[in-house]
């Protein structure tokens, strides 16, 4: 119900804006507008997508979670698609979805709202590891953890150590 509403308001809204700012500057000004926060939208989710995908390639790097930046990057994306339609409601609604506060304020709303009730990793099989039985074979090298890092570097969470939290 709310999707059909949105598919019926966002036009409605979009084409009484079309005339009411056509009315005030002109139709080719008015154009010019819709053309300039296309292409200005295009620079910006650019700029932002780039900056979203190094938190994101940061967050796996440091095996932190990486949902709040895979958000960031999906509602980066729906910015972009929002800049490119025509209109001036959904650009302010793209443009809005660019600022990082309000991006994370969506995500914070978001977040209250999804309950997870499962996660699995692996395949659909259901195999786990360390089950009764199962056997897992597989060569590995010791690696000492204060020889394999270079200095400044945190440890990959891969690792046991003294300096692990």
């Amino acid at each position: 119900m709310y999707l059909f509403l949105a598919f019926l308001a966002v036009p409605l809204i979009e084409i009484a804006l079309f005339i009411q700012v056509g009315g005030l500057i002109g139709l080719w000004p008015t154009l010019a507008v819709v053309i300039l926060t296309a292409v200005l939208g295009t620079w910006l989710v650019r700029t932002q997508g780039r900056v979203a995908m190094g938190q994101l390639q940061r967050a796996f790097s440091e095996l932190d979670d990486p949902t709040e930046p895979l958000a960031h990057g999906a509602m980066i994306l729906v910015s972009g698609v929002l800049l490119l339609t025509p209109g001036f409601f959904t650009d302010a609604m793209g443009f809005a979805l660019l600022m990082p506060p309000v991006r994370s304020a969506v995500f914070r709303y978001l977040r209250g709202r999804v309950t997870m009730t499962r996660f699995e990793m692996g395949s659909s099989a259901g195999f786990r590891p360390g089950g009764p039985g199962d056997v897992v074979d597989g060569e590995f090298t010791e690696v000492d953890p204060d020889r394999a890092r270079r200095p400044g570097q945190r440890p990959s969470g891969w690792v046991e150590g003294p300096d692990r939290h």
